[in-house]
């Protein structure tokens, strides 16, 4: 994968109704409608406020056939309007509403995880090889009728994998992992291939951006190991709200973009969807900056596998064992909770030398990346930060920037610290937030509450931007926990496998509440449940009084 040299990736060119995709064409932007979707004239209203913010592409949840012939209208009012903006029926556990829609959108997304197999139940079940190919049998037959009812109509299709919802058929052998989830994409691209449909894109999507990151890296090494070139959707599902769900998007999107990868993308905000756009906007911007950036010189350190990096904790001296942040600004400046653990002058103080690494190419990550493989060829021991300046003073255009930059070189994990250096920015408290949101994104140091929150669609069940508000409000002080919120039951139990807590939409005006992945509390009264998931926490020992 091109990490030194930025060159996108190439692939098939897949016609997503009037719109080509794939790496002969610029990567195009999406977003997904929140609305009801049988509510056709107020899912068209938001289709057209999304593109009017630039959006290419627009997704809607298709939980039945109703919905689907409801896209089929919104459709319909759009062109009347004078709108073509290609539309896509998200699909979960109905191909009955898969086959309804490929005969009325532009793109259909089935989840491998559930189009077949029944609903997970998180059980380890055993299959022998005979039966497993039953399994498989299963698949194509069920998938030889869409693919021809695609392929009459023209209509795309997405495979769309999420790390929250593989079947237990293929945890059961692979596990909840990457690998799990590359297999069970495969699954379906072979019967496709087999019937040579080609109208794919394929996407791999989680909240946990280190897992979203090395099961894309994965797809692609299956992929050209069996000849396969198709275009790939990016994104972080449940990215979250404000800030977080910026840096969290831009560390995982930018991290891929810059291998090349990627060929639409969508940040997943929870906010009003056309939101989303101007940062997808910037993000595919700032990356698509680099084409033509001078070569960058240089080899992978020996044995080196992006696909799987070393983890190691700092090399610094101290108590700290995890990446640092450094500051270059008069630290009276720096007043809220999130301190440096150096300032600059400070590291000309430490027993032990610190090596700074600034980028001298217009494709930061790649030369940054370059000069760390070198430190390991050549055996450094000492430690090493990563320096980027950067003139802006927008926050989201900062927040975006070193992201991109700087998550490519934390995953990587050859280096020890970042140090943003932003003398524009007003207040450099958000530099230093921004500086430690990039480390938490990449699970490398938790500095805050971690909240993983859906975008919200058709199928959540309350008012998600105010809950997740609430629901921070109350809970924003534990900082060693993690804590989901969903908006209904189709990803949710499974993206909150990573999470420590989850609250999820279980009807309207009810809510059930999980520790891990087990629901503990069945449908609890909306204005209740936030007490309920405080008690909850306290149940366990989780939680702390605020500061």
């Amino acid at each position: 994968m091109g990490v030194f040299d930025y060159n996108r990736r190439s692939t098939l060119t897949v016609n997503v109704g009037n719109v080509p995709m794939g790496s002969e064409w610029p990567v195009r932007i999406q977003s997904m409608t929140n609305t009801m979707t049988d509510d056709v004239e107020r899912s068209a209203e938001q289709c057209l406020r999304i593109v009017e913010a630039g959006g290419e592409i627009v997704r809607l949840t298709a939980q039945g056939v109703r919905q689907a012939e409801a896209i089929g209208m919104i459709r319909n009012s759009l062109r009347a309007q004078g709108c073509d903006v290609p539309l896509v029926a998200d699909i979960h556990f109905n191909p009955r509403a898969a086959f309804a829609a490929a005969a009325l959108t532009d793109k259909v997304r089935i989840n491998p995880g559930n189009f077949v197999d029944p609903a997970r139940t998180f059980q380890h079940l055993e299959y022998t090889d005979e039966e497993y190919q039953a399994e498989l049998d299963k698949i194509r037959e069920t998938l030889l009728p869409f693919i021809a009812l695609c392929r009459e109509h023209g209509t795309a299709v997405r495979l769309g994998v999420n790390h929250g919802s593989l079947s237990d058929r293929i945890m059961s052998r692979y596990g909840n992992t990457p690998s799990g989830m590359v297999e069970s994409v495969m699954e379906f691209l072979r019967v496709f291939v087999a019937e040579r449909f080609f109208d794919i894109v394929i996407s791999m999507k989680a909240s946990n951006v280190v897992v979203m990151v090395e099961a894309v890296r994965r797809l692609v090494k299956a992929m050209d190991a069996e000849d396969m070139h198709f275009p790939l959707h990016l994104g972080v599902t449940e990215a979250g709200f404000g800030e977080d769900g910026r840096i969290k998007s831009a560390v995982g999107i930018g991290t891929l973009m810059s291998e090349g990868l990627g060929d639409t993308i969508r940040v997943s905000l929870s906010e009003d969807p056309e939101k989303e756009i101007p940062v997808a906007r910037k993000l595919v911007d700032y990356i698509a900056s680099r084409a033509g950036h001078a070569a960058i010189e240089g080899d992978y350190c020996p044995g080196y596998d992006p696909v799987s990096p070393p983890k190691r904790a700092t090399r610094l001296v101290g108590e700290a064992r995890t990446p640092l942040v450094v500051a270059s600004c008069d630290r009276d400046l720096i007043t809220g909770a999130l301190r440096p653990d150096f300032f600059a002058e400070d590291l000309l103080d430490l027993a032990e030398p610190v090596l700074v690494i600034t980028p001298d190419n217009a494709n930061i990550p790649g030369s940054l990346l370059q000069q760390l493989h070198q430190l390991e060829a050549q055996g450094n021991d000492c430690p090493v930060v990563a320096r980027v300046k950067y003139d802006d003073s927008d926050l989201e255009w900062l927040q975006v920037k070193a992201g991109a930059d700087l998550g490519p070189v934390v995953m990587s994990g050859l280096v020890d610290g970042i140090w943003i250096d932003a003398p524009e920015c007003e207040s450099q408290d958000d530099v230093m937030r921004i500086a430690f949101g990039i480390l938490q994104a990449a699970r490398l140091r938790m500095s805050k509450t971690e909240f993983i929150s859906c975008p919200s669609c058709g199928r959540t069940l309350f008012d998600l931007q105010t809950t997740v508000k609430r629901v921070q409000a109350a809970t924003a002080h534990l900082t060693h926990l993690k804590i989901g919120v969903m908006g209904c039951i189709v990803n949710g139990p499974g993206e909150m496998a990573d999470a420590d807590y989850g609250y999820v939409g279980a009807g309207p005006g009810r809510i059930s509440l999980y520790k891990n992945k087990e629901c503990v509390e069945k449908n609890i009264p909306e204005g209740e449940a936030i007490d309920h998931l405080v008690a909850l926490i306290k149940q366990h020992g989780d939680w702390t009084d605020p500061a």
